[in-house]
Parts: structure tokens; sequence; C-alpha cells
């Protein structure tokens, strides 16, 4: 089968999804049989330390529409997508978790609009099953905090399960960010984008791969990647502490005016005190952030090293 025959290409990152992507290749593979279009699935492993490997291999070995790619090394979801991005082939590339929470009978409803005309076609979550409030809530306000932070018209309660265009794949490829937020990245080249609802389901097995120190790196990703409000934070921070000593000074002579007595101002000198230094800490921690990201970008090394490919015909 060749580049040119290959109608859609499925990328599914994993990572220690031994009991779960078996199932997902069952799913995915109904799926796209029943579109009659010839179709590529790229299981992108991130590292896995269970047996998942093993049986992605056995699935490539009887289906050769299965291909895998193996990372030298964890890396990060985002990347693993990045890289079933650029070894894809399909005309349209669709992005999808394991866990099987992202329904993939929800691609169809995404060929349809692709077919239709649309360059990116977005999931977008409707419900949330089997998560706890604590994750609903934070997800919630993480993707109403970037749309408000950001001059992109990035579309909230969705995820990286989407169907994009080949033309749409290429602009992305080209993009050489280390720290990325692909799902920004994807509203930020623009083109024609619409969206599909669907119900988010409970994890088919297995635990989640986003814990809270996963889930705060990525949210620092999308707000660092795509605002530079957070640079804006020491003008605020100071005009605040600015309006609050006047304030407090106004206070202290009115105070000494009407009682004729001298107020003692220490204790909150030493709060205000205090307030500064921690402003100061976390102001220079967000620019720690930038500075940073620029540094990983000025390094100029690859985005992620291949360590093993399996599915994959040479020119490929």
């Amino acid at each position: 089968m060749s580049k040119s025959q290959i109608q859609y290409s499925i990328v599914v990152p994993v990572y220690n999804e031994e009991l779960v992507i078996g199932e997902t290749y069952k799913r995915l593979k109904r799926v796209m049989d029943s579109t009659e279009e010839a179709y590529e699935i790229i299981f992108v492993n991130d590292g896995s330390k269970d047996g998942t490997v093993e049986i992605a291999k056995t699935i490539c070995n009887m289906d050769k529409n299965i291909k895998l790619l193996s990372f030298s090394r964890n890396f990060g979801h985002q990347l693993a997508i990045s890289a079933g991005m650029d070894y894809s082939s399909g005309n349209a590339v669709v992005v999808i978790d394991a866990d099987l929470q992202d329904p993939p009978e929800v691609i169809l409803e995404m060929i349809k609009k692709w077919k239709e005309g649309y360059d990116v076609v977005y999931g977008r979550r409707a419900k949330r099953e089997g998560e706890t409030f604590f994750k609903k809530f934070t997800a919630k306000a993480f993707y109403r905090t970037l749309k408000s932070m950001t001059d992109i018209d990035i579309p909230v309660d969705t995820g990286d399960f989407r169907l994009i265009d080949r033309r749409v794949c290429d602009k992305l490829k080209s993009l050489p960010e280390h720290n990325r937020y692909v799902r920004g990245l994807v509203s930020w080249v623009g083109y024609k984008q619409t969206g599909v609802e669907f119900v988010r389901h409970e994890r088919f097995a297995g635990e989640t791969k986003y814990p809270l120190k996963k889930m705060l790196k990525f949210a620092t990703d999308g707000i660092v990647s795509f605002s530079y409000k957070p640079l804006k934070f020491p003008l605020y921070i100071g005009g605040a502490v600015s309006a609050i000593s006047v304030i407090y000074f106004i206070a202290y002579l009115l105070k000494a005016v009407i009682t004729g007595t001298h107020a003692s101002g220490l204790n909150l000198a030493l709060s205000m005190i205090f307030f500064l230094v921690g402003g100061i800490f976390i102001i220079l921690g967000i620019m720690g952030e930038y500075i940073s990201r620029m540094g990983d970008e000025a390094k100029g090394r690859p985005l992620y090293i291949i360590g093993d490919k399996e599915g994959f015909k040479d020119e490929a």
C-alpha cells in the first residue's frame, strides 16, 4: 500500500496501556473497516515499561494496516502525537488516545464533516463520565482561563481527539517548538474548523496517565506557549501594591488626626514586606518559565528519538 492510497491515518499515543491496547485496536479496526477506504493505525509507544510494546508488535504482525513507532525513552504525550503525525501518510489524520474515553465511533462523524469541506474537526466533550469533581472543575477552569489569556480561538472543552486535513498536518510538521501544546498549534495554523459533540467515557482499564503533576505541566505549556499576559503580571502587582500603600498611608494619617495618637503600623508593614517578597518570587518564576523555554528552542535538539519501527516500509 503506497502513501497515495492511504486515506486515513489514526495516531494513537500509548504509554503503559497493556490492559487496553487490544480492545482499542479492535474498536478502531471495526470503525475504520466500515469506511471501506484505505487506512493505517499508528501506535506511538512513549517509553512504555509494561507489555504494551509486545502486544502492539503482535498486532502489527497480524494486520498490515497497523504500524508502531517506539521512542528511545519517554518524551511525553504531546511529542508522541507529533511523531505520529510526522510519520503519517493519510489524506486525513485522526489523533485519539488509547484509553477509549474518546469513543472511536465518533471518528465517522469527523470524517463526514471533513468530506463536507472542513480542514479540522475536533471533538467537543458534552459530558465527562467517570471523572472526579476536582478533575472536571480544574479542566473547565483551565480551558476558560487559557481562552481569556490568548488572542487565538482555542475551543473550550476539547482535547487532542480530532481529525486534521493533510495540509494542516504538513503545516504542523513545519513548526519546530519543543514544549508543544498540539491543540493550541492546531488552532494557531487556522483553516476551516468545526467540532462534533460526544460523551467522554470512563477509562476502559488501567490508570490515568495525567496525574496532577503532569496536568500542571500541561497547563503551563498551554499558557506559556500561547500567552504573554503572565509577563504583564508585575505591572498589575506593582499597581495593586502601590494602591494599597497609598490607601494605608491615607488611613494612617486620618487615624492619627482623629485619635491624636500614633498607631503602630509595624505588623502591617511586615505583612507588606512578605507580600512583596512573595510577589517577587512569583514574578521570577514566571520569567524563568519563559527563559527556560527560549533555552530549549535555542539548543536545537530533536523533538524526539525513534528507537524502533514496525510496519513501516523503507520509503516511509
